[in-house]
């Protein structure tokens, strides 16, 4: 028996060679049609468009190939868009027909309650009784598992009797139930992330390819009931562990971490000189150890300046690809994402340099500077070109891949005379808020260049700009909260997610566990960031985890 990989050329696929390769089980991969007939158990991981993954597999001459393999009768395992190419079509492209296999239609979230993409770990209750453990193919109902897609498989057994006998097992988002595993005959597919979702996707992995390896055993056709949703569904709050990677004075990667984004241990006030990079701890140890720990999901920012370009920037590449090795949870990436320009003239555009970290191990990438500039460009202009890196990203990954990272500054104003183009977004000092806030006003400004310039584009502006473009997520920081252990930026956060409808993460300004429980609370958000706090053990994830648990807010306990 042969276990191959199918990588139809777009997105990450190393994360699932490097989780069978912690399984201990040896694989190959398909690089032309002829592979699929030495392969008698395939695996298709998937990220991206649909329309991506349609064109790509047809570009090579897989398409065809990859359905008589299934037709064939062995064992295959589609992972998000490896399942949803089963269906019939997809919204996210209408115009692209999916293999049919499945008579039914990909379907847009409705996010009118809720955000979208569904971001973040969810639960999936298994259809067929639990009288034969192989039928739950590792499925666990106490386990929640990383989802990340704007699309989904409605689950419908009245109006899609058909369509409804493949599903395995369904997820509640919001008020809408969907599919979550199909499972016939010698199919199964998984919308989530099983080489992303911690030791219990490791656990999946493991026990469909032991049991295809061994000899699957034949399926029944069940005629599916309808699952009316819960009051409340399985979605847990994210906490993310964010490090800050530069080189340091001597020029090795190091995490660090600013105080209003200043990385430099301060210095006597006779020292002229910038005190050294504030170093604590090296980037693929500390993913490790926040892995271990029980972190949702990890961010790296490359803070310093490339030694040449992002593609040619190997010690950074070689970080990345190593904490995807260790790291079996969804890994952000940050810094340098844009169009550059190689020493000897070699234009790279920017979803080439995003191409390059998603193939050795990145989920997601994040866009800072570059996507203010962009929103710019489409204020001046009124309308898309389809040429900035969220456009170019998105298109081609799905806006589930594009992060952008939002630094704004408090800009005080006084209210009685400030007649500018943000008045509407003004915030006012509570009476009972802090002593230094009282009786002011102030609205909040972006920046470019890790804080260093002030842009005349406000948070909001960029947020909303951001979603059109195609950004799948926000990650919001505050230069005025870095580093202070204050807690969140309420009114700030508050104010972008009353804008958007894709997933916010808030950022900067944790001290205690409490600041995560109020944030949570108080706002709508996702997700809640935090750096320093946790590299200096002053609070750990499980903490933060027990606190929210305490206060009975869904949550993944490992």
């Amino acid at each position: 028996m042969t276990l191959f990989l199918l990588d139809h050329g777009a997105g990450n696929v190393q994360s699932l060679a490097n989780s069978i390769k912690r399984l201990g089980y040896p694989f190959s991969w398909i690089t032309t049609s002829e592979d699929f007939q030495k392969a008698t158990v395939l695996i298709f991981p998937g990220q991206g468009a649909f329309h991506t993954a349609i064109e790509c597999l047809t570009a090579r001459g897989l398409l065809h190939p990859l359905l008589d393999y299934i037709n064939s009768g062995k064992p295959y395992f589609g992972i998000c868009i490896g399942m949803q190419v089963l269906f019939a079509s997809s919204a996210e492209s209408p115009s692209v027909r999916g293999l049919g296999i499945i008579p039914c239609d990909i379907v847009r979230f409705d996010d009118t309650d809720k955000a979208v993409p569904h971001m973040g770990w969810n639960t999936a209750e298994c259809l067929d009784p639990p009288s034969d453990p192989r039928s739950t193919e590792g499925l666990s109902a106490t386990s929640h598992y990383y989802f990340v897609h704007s699309y989904c498989a409605i689950y419908d057994p009245e109006r899609n009797p058909k369509a409804a006998e493949w599903a395995h097992s369904v997820t509640q988002y919001g008020n809408e139930v969907f599919v979550s595993t199909v499972r016939q005959g010698n199919v199964f597919g998984a919308q989530f992330h099983p080489e992303k979702s911690g030791a219990a996707g490791l656990a999946i992995l493991d026990a469909w390819i032991k049991q295809s390896l061994a000899g699957r055993v034949s399926t029944t056709v069940v005629t599916r009931v309808p699952r009316l949703p819960k009051p409340v569904d399985g979605f847990t709050k994210r906490i993310i562990a964010c490090m800050d990677v530069r080189a340091n004075d001597e020029g090795d990667l190091v995490v660090t971490k600013g105080d209003q984004y200043d990385v430099r241990e301060k210095t006597a006030p006779k020292v002229n000189a910038a005190g050294a990079v504030r170093n604590l701890g090296k980037p693929v140890a500390l993913a490790s150890k926040y892995f271990e720990s029980g972190a949702d999901e990890l961010c790296l920012l490359n803070i310093t300046s490339f030694r040449n370009s992002p593609l040619h920037d190997q010690p950074m590449l070689a970080v990345v690809r190593a904490a995807a090795e260790h790291v079996f949870v969804p890994l952000t990436i940050g810094g340098g994402i844009k169009d550059t320009i190689d020493p000897d003239g070699t234009k790279r555009p920017a979803v080439e340099v995003a191409g390059a970290y998603f193939r050795v191990g990145a989920d997601k990438v994040s866009i800072g500077s570059e996507a203010v500039y962009a929103v710019e460009k489409l204020r001046s202009a009124g309308s898309m070109d389809g040429t900035s890196a969220i456009e170019t990203i998105s298109k081609m990954y799905g806006r589930q891949a594009v992060v952008v990272s939002i630094d704004p500054r408090r800009v005080y104003v006084d209210p009685s005379t400030y007649d500018g183009p943000y008045k509407d977004e003004l915030v006012y000092g509570k009476d009972d808020g802090p002593m230094a806030e009282r009786g002011k006003a102030w609205l909040y400004q972006c920046t470019v260049s890790g804080g260093r310039e002030t842009r005349l584009v406000s948070a909001v502006e960029l947020a909303k700009g951001a979603q059109t473009l195609g950004a799948g997520e926000i990650l919001l920081n505050s230069i005025d909260r870095d580093g202070t252990g204050l807690g969140f930026d309420h009114d700030l956060i508050r104010m972008i997610k009353s804008v958007v409808t894709i997933p916010v993460v808030a950022s900067s300004g944790a001290g205690a566990t409490k600041h995560f429980v109020d944030v949570f609370r108080e706002t709508n958000v996702e997700s809640a960031l935090a750096a320093g706090i946790f590299h200096r053990d002053e609070v750990s994830i499980r903490d933060v985890k027990t606190a929210l648990q305490r206060e009975g807010f869904n949550t993944r306990v490992i």
